[in-house]
């Protein structure tokens, strides 16, 4: 079969299977500009070129399965048969704020997505997700929805925007980041089975101060150039 290849992780690098709903994307290019990414040593024009670049990766095997219908055009030299996507049905929800950054490389593949955003910080307190921001788009229940973030860390920021999302009655759900760290990935699988991740590694392990291990630092902050 052409295109990207993803692999499951159950029957990749971990000893203990977790999900057949976690997809890793192994295309060489994915992972060249994904270790490009992770070299600390990258400019913030570097980092954002990389992010969109995997942005668009991600969208294009995530899409592989989107609903088409046969359309009819006029080429200079005669008349085909040819397929568009089905209606304008897709849905991007960015976890802020480093979100941002791989949706604005899933719009260059699919421009007539819609664009939702949900803002989370992480109460140290109480260890929950706290929710400031909420914007998605209309007739959510008409629409295939991927929520969109950086990393899958310790999954509470995941779970949380995942949980609002289905609480909009989107049609279906996905989830994609660049890089998830496998507690994350554990906690997420137990809340929301059924939703399928997409990212380009699972990395071991969380530190003391929540960043995934190796995985890529403080995201927001190399994609923006920020302290």
């Amino acid at each position: 079969m052409g295109g990207l290849r993803f692999e499951s992780i159950a029957t990749g690098r971990f000893s203990r299977p977790m999900t057949d709903n976690v997809h890793v994307l192994s295309h060489p290019l994915a992972q060249h500009k994904l270790t490009l990414l992770r070299n600390k040593e990258v400019s913030t024009r570097g980092f954002r070129a990389l992010t969109h670049e995997i942005g668009a990766l991600l969208a294009y095997e995530i899409m592989r399965d989107a609903a088409t219908k046969p359309v009819s055009v006029d080429t200079p030299v005669g008349r085909t048969e040819g397929v568009e996507l089905d209606g304008k049905k897709h849905a991007f929800i960015a976890i802020l704020r480093a979100g941002l950054g791989v949706v604005d490389g899933m719009l260059s593949v699919v421009p007539s997505a819609r664009v939702g955003h949900i803002g989370l910080y992480r109460d140290l307190k109480l260890r929950t997700s706290v929710e400031y921001y909420l914007k998605l788009p209309g007739e959510m229940d008409n629409r295939d929805a991927v929520v969109v973030s950086s990393v899958l860390a310790s999954g509470g920021s995941a779970v949380a925007a995942v949980d609002r999302v289905l609480e909009s009655g989107a049609r279906s759900v996905r989830f994609a980041c660049l890089v998830a760290a496998q507690p994350g990935v554990e906690r997420f699988a137990s809340v929301h089975p059924t939703v399928p991740i997409y990212t380009c590694a699972v990395d071991p392990e969380i530190d003391g101060n929540g960043f995934v291990v190796p995985g890529l630092g403080d995201a927001g902050d190399r994609l923006y150039g920020t302290e």
